[in-house]
Protein backbone atom coordinates (compact mmCIF):
# COMPACT_ATOMS: atom_id res chain seq x y z
CA UNK A 1 0.00 0.00 0.00
CA UNK A 2 1.04 3.58 -0.61
CA UNK A 3 -0.69 6.97 -0.64
CA UNK A 4 -0.94 9.43 -3.56
CA UNK A 5 -1.15 13.08 -2.57
CA UNK A 6 -2.92 13.95 -5.83
CA UNK A 7 -4.83 12.02 -8.46
CA UNK A 8 -2.45 13.40 -11.07
CA UNK A 9 0.30 11.20 -9.58
CA UNK A 10 -1.62 8.12 -10.75
CA UNK A 11 -1.73 7.16 -14.43
CA UNK A 12 -5.27 7.63 -15.72
CA UNK A 13 -5.30 4.28 -17.53
CA UNK A 14 -4.24 2.44 -14.37
CA UNK A 15 -6.83 4.17 -12.17
CA UNK A 16 -9.64 3.65 -14.67
CA UNK A 17 -8.72 0.00 -15.13
CA UNK A 18 -9.42 -0.46 -11.43
CA UNK A 19 -12.48 1.80 -11.47
CA UNK A 20 -14.24 0.09 -14.36
CA UNK A 21 -14.80 -3.04 -12.29
CA UNK A 22 -16.10 -6.35 -13.61
CA UNK A 23 -18.89 -4.78 -15.70
CA UNK A 24 -18.34 -3.53 -19.29
CA UNK A 25 -17.62 0.15 -19.74
CA UNK A 26 -20.05 2.72 -21.07
CA UNK A 27 -21.15 1.60 -24.53
CA UNK A 28 -17.72 0.11 -25.15
CA UNK A 29 -15.99 3.39 -24.32
CA UNK A 30 -12.80 3.90 -22.31
CA UNK A 31 -14.46 5.08 -19.09
CA UNK A 32 -15.66 3.39 -15.89
CA UNK A 33 -19.40 2.71 -15.82
CA UNK A 34 -19.80 5.25 -12.99
CA UNK A 35 -18.44 8.62 -14.22
CA UNK A 36 -17.68 9.99 -10.76
CA UNK A 37 -14.97 7.48 -9.87
CA UNK A 38 -13.18 8.05 -13.17
CA UNK A 39 -9.73 9.63 -13.17
CA UNK A 40 -11.04 12.48 -15.33
CA UNK A 41 -13.72 13.51 -12.84
CA UNK A 42 -11.40 13.42 -9.82
CA UNK A 43 -8.70 15.25 -11.79
CA UNK A 44 -11.17 18.02 -12.63
CA UNK A 45 -12.07 18.35 -8.93
CA UNK A 46 -8.44 18.62 -7.85
CA UNK A 47 -6.74 20.44 -10.75
CA UNK A 48 -9.42 23.15 -10.74
CA UNK A 49 -8.81 24.00 -7.10
CA UNK A 50 -12.25 22.74 -6.05
CA UNK A 51 -11.03 19.78 -3.96
CA UNK A 52 -7.66 20.69 -2.45
CA UNK A 53 -6.09 21.18 0.94
CA UNK A 54 -7.02 24.88 0.74
CA UNK A 55 -10.72 23.97 0.50
CA UNK A 56 -10.52 21.27 3.17
CA UNK A 57 -10.18 18.33 0.76
CA UNK A 58 -6.54 17.22 0.87
CA UNK A 59 -6.12 14.24 -1.53
CA UNK A 60 -4.88 11.10 0.21
CA UNK A 61 -5.71 8.32 -2.25
CA UNK A 62 -4.92 4.75 -1.22
CA UNK A 63 -3.09 2.65 -3.82
CA UNK A 64 -2.71 -1.11 -3.70
CA UNK A 65 0.15 -2.45 -5.81
CA UNK A 66 1.45 -5.93 -6.55
CA UNK A 67 5.07 -6.92 -6.03
CA UNK A 68 5.99 -5.59 -9.49
CA UNK A 69 4.60 -2.14 -8.67
CA UNK A 70 1.51 -2.48 -10.86
CA UNK A 71 -1.66 -0.82 -9.55
CA UNK A 72 -4.25 -3.48 -8.70
CA UNK A 73 -6.55 -1.51 -6.41
CA UNK A 74 -7.28 2.01 -5.20
CA UNK A 75 -9.60 4.01 -2.99
CA UNK A 76 -10.39 7.74 -3.45
CA UNK A 77 -9.66 9.38 -0.09
CA UNK A 78 -9.26 12.88 1.32
CA UNK A 79 -8.10 14.34 4.60
CA UNK A 80 -10.96 16.62 5.64
CA UNK A 81 -10.81 19.63 7.95
CA UNK A 82 -14.61 20.02 7.98
CA UNK A 83 -17.76 18.08 7.06
CA UNK A 84 -19.02 20.17 4.14
CA UNK A 85 -19.80 18.78 0.70
CA UNK A 86 -20.32 15.21 1.91
CA UNK A 87 -24.14 14.82 2.17
CA UNK A 88 -23.77 12.32 5.02
CA UNK A 89 -23.97 14.46 8.10
CA UNK A 90 -21.68 13.89 11.07
CA UNK A 91 -21.69 17.44 12.47
CA UNK A 92 -23.42 16.22 15.62
CA UNK A 93 -20.68 13.64 16.22
CA UNK A 94 -18.01 16.34 15.81
CA UNK A 95 -19.75 18.68 18.24
CA UNK A 96 -20.28 15.98 20.85
CA UNK A 97 -16.65 14.85 20.60
CA UNK A 98 -15.40 18.43 20.95
CA UNK A 99 -17.57 18.96 24.04
CA UNK A 100 -16.04 15.81 25.54
CA UNK A 101 -12.55 17.21 24.94
CA UNK A 102 -11.77 15.35 21.70
CA UNK A 103 -10.48 16.62 18.35
CA UNK A 104 -12.67 15.42 15.48
CA UNK A 105 -10.84 17.12 12.60
CA UNK A 106 -8.97 16.21 10.52
CA UNK A 107 -10.63 12.98 9.48
CA UNK A 108 -10.22 10.61 6.54
CA UNK A 109 -13.02 10.62 3.97
CA UNK A 110 -13.36 7.91 1.31
CA UNK A 111 -15.69 9.55 -1.17
CA UNK A 112 -16.14 11.55 -4.36
CA UNK A 113 -16.06 15.27 -3.49
CA UNK A 114 -19.39 17.09 -3.54
CA UNK A 115 -21.17 14.07 -5.05
CA UNK A 116 -23.93 12.15 -3.23
CA UNK A 117 -24.01 9.32 -5.77
CA UNK A 118 -23.75 5.65 -4.87
CA UNK A 119 -20.82 3.93 -6.53
CA UNK A 120 -17.84 1.69 -5.88
CA UNK A 121 -15.27 3.03 -3.44
CA UNK A 122 -13.11 -0.11 -3.29
CA UNK A 123 -11.69 -0.16 -6.79
CA UNK A 124 -10.03 -3.48 -7.58
CA UNK A 125 -8.73 -4.28 -11.06
CA UNK A 126 -10.58 -7.08 -12.92
CA UNK A 127 -8.68 -10.36 -12.74
CA UNK A 128 -7.61 -9.71 -9.15
CA UNK A 129 -9.36 -11.49 -6.26
CA UNK A 130 -12.08 -8.86 -5.64
CA UNK A 131 -12.97 -9.86 -2.08
CA UNK A 132 -9.32 -10.03 -1.01
CA UNK A 133 -8.49 -6.69 -2.62
CA UNK A 134 -11.49 -4.94 -1.10
CA UNK A 135 -10.70 -6.34 2.35
CA UNK A 136 -7.08 -5.14 2.12
CA UNK A 137 -8.26 -1.63 1.17
CA UNK A 138 -10.74 -1.51 4.06
CA UNK A 139 -8.17 -2.68 6.61
CA UNK A 140 -5.42 -0.43 5.23
CA UNK A 141 -7.71 2.62 5.50
CA UNK A 142 -8.22 1.88 9.21
CA UNK A 143 -4.48 1.45 9.73
CA UNK A 144 -3.72 4.78 8.02
CA UNK A 145 -6.40 6.48 10.14
CA UNK A 146 -4.75 5.17 13.30
CA UNK A 147 -1.19 5.93 12.16
CA UNK A 148 -2.10 9.54 11.40
CA UNK A 149 -3.92 9.94 14.71
CA UNK A 150 -7.19 10.84 13.01
CA UNK A 151 -10.54 10.69 14.78
CA UNK A 152 -12.40 8.79 12.11
CA UNK A 153 -12.73 7.30 8.66
CA UNK A 154 -15.96 7.73 6.70
CA UNK A 155 -16.82 5.83 3.52
CA UNK A 156 -19.79 7.58 1.97
CA UNK A 157 -22.16 6.31 -0.74
CA UNK A 158 -20.48 2.91 -1.29
CA UNK A 159 -22.39 0.07 -2.92
CA UNK A 160 -24.49 -2.14 -0.67
CA UNK A 161 -22.02 -5.00 -1.19
CA UNK A 162 -19.09 -2.83 -0.02
CA UNK A 163 -21.18 -1.62 2.91
CA UNK A 164 -21.92 -5.17 3.99
CA UNK A 165 -18.24 -6.15 3.73
CA UNK A 166 -17.21 -3.11 5.77
CA UNK A 167 -19.70 -4.11 8.46
CA UNK A 168 -18.20 -7.60 8.62
CA UNK A 169 -14.78 -6.06 9.23
CA UNK A 170 -16.09 -3.87 12.06
CA UNK A 171 -17.10 -0.56 10.47
CA UNK A 172 -20.27 1.03 11.80
CA UNK A 173 -23.10 0.89 9.25
CA UNK A 174 -25.34 3.84 8.42
CA UNK A 175 -28.27 4.24 6.04
CA UNK A 176 -30.12 7.14 4.45
CA UNK A 177 -32.45 7.57 1.50
CA UNK A 178 -32.71 9.38 -1.83
CA UNK A 179 -35.29 9.40 -4.62
CA UNK A 180 -34.62 7.58 -7.89
CA UNK A 181 -36.75 7.15 -11.01
CA UNK A 182 -36.88 3.68 -12.59
CA UNK A 183 -37.38 3.06 -16.28
CA UNK A 184 -39.87 0.22 -16.67
CA UNK A 185 -39.29 -0.05 -20.42
CA UNK A 186 -41.19 3.11 -21.34
CA UNK A 187 -41.05 4.20 -24.99
CA UNK A 188 -42.18 7.79 -24.36
CA UNK A 189 -42.85 10.17 -21.50
CA UNK A 190 -46.56 9.63 -22.10
CA UNK A 191 -46.03 5.91 -21.47
CA UNK A 192 -44.54 6.81 -18.11
CA UNK A 193 -47.48 9.12 -17.34
CA UNK A 194 -49.90 6.29 -18.06
CA UNK A 195 -48.30 4.29 -15.25
CA UNK A 196 -49.29 6.96 -12.71
CA UNK A 197 -52.52 7.39 -10.82
CA UNK A 198 -54.89 9.72 -12.67
CA UNK A 199 -54.54 12.63 -10.25
CA UNK A 200 -50.75 12.51 -10.33
CA UNK A 201 -50.72 12.18 -14.11
CA UNK A 202 -52.88 15.26 -14.57
CA UNK A 203 -50.84 17.24 -12.05
CA UNK A 204 -47.56 16.56 -13.90
CA UNK A 205 -49.08 17.41 -17.29
CA UNK A 206 -50.42 20.69 -15.90
CA UNK A 207 -47.09 21.42 -14.22
CA UNK A 208 -45.15 20.89 -17.47
CA UNK A 209 -47.43 23.23 -19.41
CA UNK A 210 -47.08 25.92 -16.76
CA UNK A 211 -43.28 25.63 -16.68
CA UNK A 212 -43.01 26.51 -20.38
CA UNK A 213 -45.82 29.05 -20.68
CA UNK A 214 -43.51 32.11 -20.61
CA UNK A 215 -42.07 31.23 -23.99
CA UNK A 216 -39.38 28.96 -22.55
CA UNK A 217 -37.75 26.36 -24.77
CA UNK A 218 -35.63 23.44 -23.59
CA UNK A 219 -32.34 22.28 -25.14
CA UNK A 220 -30.20 19.21 -24.46
CA UNK A 221 -26.50 19.96 -24.95
CA UNK A 222 -23.83 17.26 -24.91
CA UNK A 223 -20.60 16.15 -26.58
CA UNK A 224 -19.07 18.58 -29.06
CA UNK A 225 -21.98 20.99 -28.59
CA UNK A 226 -20.97 21.54 -24.97
CA UNK A 227 -19.11 24.81 -25.62
CA UNK A 228 -17.46 27.24 -23.25
CA UNK A 229 -20.34 29.64 -23.93
CA UNK A 230 -22.80 27.04 -22.65
CA UNK A 231 -20.63 26.42 -19.61
CA UNK A 232 -20.36 30.19 -18.99
CA UNK A 233 -24.14 30.41 -18.97
CA UNK A 234 -24.53 27.45 -16.65
CA UNK A 235 -21.82 28.69 -14.26
CA UNK A 236 -23.75 31.95 -13.85
CA UNK A 237 -26.82 29.92 -12.84
CA UNK A 238 -24.77 27.74 -10.53
CA UNK A 239 -23.16 30.69 -8.74
CA UNK A 240 -26.39 32.63 -8.33
CA UNK A 241 -28.40 29.72 -6.98
CA UNK A 242 -25.53 28.28 -4.93
CA UNK A 243 -24.81 31.62 -3.25
CA UNK A 244 -28.49 32.00 -2.29
CA UNK A 245 -28.84 28.45 -0.97
CA UNK A 246 -25.63 27.68 0.91
CA UNK A 247 -23.43 30.76 0.65
CA UNK A 248 -20.33 29.39 -1.04
CA UNK A 249 -20.64 27.16 -4.15
CA UNK A 250 -18.09 24.35 -4.12
CA UNK A 251 -16.92 24.20 -7.73
CA UNK A 252 -14.75 26.72 -9.55
CA UNK A 253 -15.32 27.89 -13.11
CA UNK A 254 -12.18 26.02 -14.16
CA UNK A 255 -13.73 22.78 -12.93
CA UNK A 256 -16.55 23.00 -15.47
CA UNK A 257 -14.07 23.67 -18.28
CA UNK A 258 -12.00 20.63 -17.31
CA UNK A 259 -15.11 18.47 -17.19
CA UNK A 260 -16.11 19.79 -20.61
CA UNK A 261 -12.67 19.02 -22.04
CA UNK A 262 -12.40 15.47 -20.74
CA UNK A 263 -15.97 14.24 -20.17
CA UNK A 264 -18.19 16.09 -22.67
CA UNK A 265 -19.66 12.86 -23.99
CA UNK A 266 -20.65 11.88 -20.45
CA UNK A 267 -22.38 15.18 -19.70
CA UNK A 268 -25.80 16.44 -20.79
CA UNK A 269 -26.60 20.05 -19.97
CA UNK A 270 -30.36 20.69 -19.96
CA UNK A 271 -30.85 24.39 -20.64
CA UNK A 272 -33.95 26.60 -20.56
CA UNK A 273 -33.97 29.51 -23.03
CA UNK A 274 -36.28 32.52 -23.10
CA UNK A 275 -36.15 35.37 -25.62
CA UNK A 276 -32.92 34.01 -27.07
CA UNK A 277 -31.15 33.89 -23.69
CA UNK A 278 -30.41 30.97 -21.40
CA UNK A 279 -32.12 31.53 -18.06
CA UNK A 280 -31.75 28.20 -16.23
CA UNK A 281 -30.10 24.82 -16.51
CA UNK A 282 -29.21 21.49 -14.93
CA UNK A 283 -25.92 19.61 -15.37
CA UNK A 284 -26.28 15.83 -15.59
CA UNK A 285 -23.75 13.01 -15.95
CA UNK A 286 -24.36 9.89 -18.03
CA UNK A 287 -23.42 6.51 -16.59
CA UNK A 288 -23.56 2.98 -17.92
CA UNK A 289 -27.23 2.60 -17.04
CA UNK A 290 -28.20 5.83 -15.26
CA UNK A 291 -28.51 9.57 -15.63
CA UNK A 292 -27.20 11.47 -12.61
CA UNK A 293 -28.63 14.92 -11.92
CA UNK A 294 -26.00 16.98 -10.16
CA UNK A 295 -26.20 20.78 -10.38
CA UNK A 296 -29.05 23.22 -11.02
CA UNK A 297 -29.20 26.98 -11.29
CA UNK A 298 -31.36 29.81 -12.63
CA UNK A 299 -31.29 33.56 -13.12
CA UNK A 300 -35.05 34.00 -13.40
CA UNK A 301 -37.94 32.70 -11.32
CA UNK A 302 -40.49 30.70 -13.30
CA UNK A 303 -43.06 28.53 -11.60
CA UNK A 304 -42.32 24.80 -11.93
CA UNK A 305 -39.24 25.40 -14.14
CA UNK A 306 -36.96 23.67 -11.63
CA UNK A 307 -39.14 20.54 -11.72
CA UNK A 308 -39.28 20.58 -15.52
CA UNK A 309 -35.55 20.99 -16.09
CA UNK A 310 -34.29 18.75 -13.29
CA UNK A 311 -36.87 15.96 -13.12
CA UNK A 312 -39.20 15.74 -16.12
CA UNK A 313 -36.54 16.46 -18.75
CA UNK A 314 -34.19 13.98 -17.05
CA UNK A 315 -36.87 11.30 -17.37
CA UNK A 316 -37.38 12.22 -21.04
CA UNK A 317 -33.65 11.89 -21.67
CA UNK A 318 -33.40 8.56 -19.88
CA UNK A 319 -36.32 7.13 -21.87
CA UNK A 320 -34.91 8.40 -25.17
CA UNK A 321 -31.49 6.88 -24.43
CA UNK A 322 -32.77 3.68 -22.77
CA UNK A 323 -31.18 4.36 -19.39
CA UNK A 324 -32.47 2.28 -16.50
CA UNK A 325 -32.86 5.04 -13.93
CA UNK A 326 -32.43 8.69 -12.99
CA UNK A 327 -30.74 9.60 -9.72
CA UNK A 328 -31.71 13.16 -8.93
CA UNK A 329 -29.35 13.91 -6.05
CA UNK A 330 -29.79 14.09 -2.30
CA UNK A 331 -32.97 14.67 -0.31
CA UNK A 332 -36.22 16.11 -1.66
CA UNK A 333 -39.50 14.36 -0.82
CA UNK A 334 -41.15 16.56 -3.47
CA UNK A 335 -39.61 14.19 -6.05
CA UNK A 336 -42.03 11.46 -4.97
CA UNK A 337 -45.01 13.10 -6.67
CA UNK A 338 -42.99 13.22 -9.90
CA UNK A 339 -42.33 9.50 -10.09
CA UNK A 340 -39.10 9.25 -8.11
CA UNK A 341 -39.30 6.54 -5.44
CA UNK A 342 -37.26 6.22 -2.21
CA UNK A 343 -34.01 4.26 -2.45
CA UNK A 344 -31.70 3.32 0.40
CA UNK A 345 -28.15 4.70 0.47
CA UNK A 346 -25.20 3.66 2.63
CA UNK A 347 -22.13 4.80 4.50
CA UNK A 348 -19.58 3.02 6.71
CA UNK A 349 -17.64 4.56 9.58
CA UNK A 350 -14.61 3.76 11.70
CA UNK A 351 -14.22 5.85 14.87
CA UNK A 352 -10.88 5.53 16.61
CA UNK A 353 -12.01 6.49 20.13
CA UNK A 354 -13.88 3.53 21.71
CA UNK A 355 -16.15 5.81 23.74
CA UNK A 356 -17.22 7.82 20.67
CA UNK A 357 -17.60 4.58 18.71
CA UNK A 358 -19.96 3.12 21.32
CA UNK A 359 -22.11 6.26 21.41
CA UNK A 360 -22.35 6.51 17.62
CA UNK A 361 -23.03 2.77 17.26
CA UNK A 362 -26.00 3.10 19.60
CA UNK A 363 -27.28 6.11 17.65
CA UNK A 364 -26.90 4.34 14.28
CA UNK A 365 -28.83 1.28 15.44
CA UNK A 366 -31.84 3.49 16.13
CA UNK A 367 -31.30 5.65 13.05
CA UNK A 368 -31.31 2.63 10.70
CA UNK A 369 -34.70 1.59 12.07
CA UNK A 370 -36.05 5.13 11.58
CA UNK A 371 -34.73 5.31 8.00
CA UNK A 372 -36.27 1.95 7.15
CA UNK A 373 -39.63 3.06 8.50
CA UNK A 374 -39.47 6.35 6.61
CA UNK A 375 -38.69 4.58 3.33
CA UNK A 376 -41.65 2.25 3.88
CA UNK A 377 -43.98 5.17 4.61
CA UNK A 378 -42.79 7.10 1.55
CA UNK A 379 -43.10 4.03 -0.68
CA UNK A 380 -46.69 3.67 0.48
CA UNK A 381 -47.35 7.13 -0.99
CA UNK A 382 -46.18 6.02 -4.45
CA UNK A 383 -47.79 7.99 -7.29
CA UNK A 384 -47.99 4.87 -9.44
CA UNK A 385 -51.21 3.00 -10.10
CA UNK A 386 -51.63 -0.04 -7.92
CA UNK A 387 -51.28 -3.35 -9.73
CA UNK A 388 -53.68 -6.23 -9.35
Amino acid sequence: MRVASCIGDVAAADWDACAQGPKPTLRGGPYPANPFISHAFLEAMEASGSATGATGWLPHHLLLEDCSGALIGCMPCYLKSHSLGEYVFDHGWAEAYAQAGGRYYPKLQASVPFTPVTGRRLLVRPGVDQAAGETILLRAAIEITDRLGLSSLNITFPTREEWELAGEIGYLKRTDQQFHWRNEGYSTFDDFLESLASRKRKAIAKERRAALQDGIAIEWVTGRDLTEACLDAFFAFYMDTGARKWGSPYLTRACFSLLGETMADRIVLILAKRSGRYVAGALNFIGQDALYGRYWGSLEEHRFLHFEVCYHQAIEYAIAHKLARVEAGAQGAHKLARGYLPAETYSAHYLADPALRRAVADYLRRERVAVSREIALLAAESPYRSKA
